[in-house]
């Protein structure tokens, strides 16, 4: 994406990220950890400050520094980075509240076209129905993975489907 975003830096396994964010409230610390999932190529996308205290991401805090969709710029560069390193990795992320998925799906609707290039995007507003994202649809959990991997995205929406749902 060519809009502003914060200089990052990642780990030797492109699976955590860090960036500070710099704004009325200071300079903030900002991590982005791609998690494994008991799926195959399934990752969590998680992101927050980092808490001092607790030495883990805090994805609850809200910073409030001003500048929301240059951090967002940034977390969505972090995906770039982590599928250039794991090609056939298939990203869950959702919002710790409904208010920052809400952010999420504004941020995904204002970009789609520039996402579209290299990703597919599906939404979902319960977890059991996906689809591929639909500007202006509520959702509030998305999928995301590089668009040759599509029908292996399907696959998986599947297997998460049958494991949280037997019939």
């Amino acid at each position: 994406m060519h809009l502003p975003k914060y200089r990052c830096t990642g780990n030797e396994s492109k699976s955590l990220f860090e960036f500070f964010s710099e704004g009325p409230h200071g300079r903030i610390r900002k991590l982005v950890e791609f998690t494994r999932t008991k799926f195959a190529n399934v990752y969590n996308l998680g992101f927050g400050d980092f808490d001092e205290s607790s030495k883990c991401i805090n994805d609850i805090v809200i910073t409030n520094n001003g500048d929301s969709m240059k951090v967002l710029t940034t977390v969505a560069s972090t995906v770039y980075d982590f599928t250039a390193a794991y090609p056939k990795a298939i990203i869950f992320a959702t919002g710790s509240t409904k208010s920052r998925t809400r952010l999420y799906r504004i941020g995904i609707n204002r970009h789609l076209i520039e996402i579209q290039r290299d990703f597919v995007i599906f939404g979902s507003n319960n977890y059991l129905i996906w689809e591929e994202f639909v500007p202006g649809n509520e959702y509030n959990a998305f999928f995301l993975t590089k668009k040759e991997n599509q029908q292996a995205l399907w696959r998986q929406l599947a297997k998460v489907n049958r494991q949280n749902h037997p019939q």
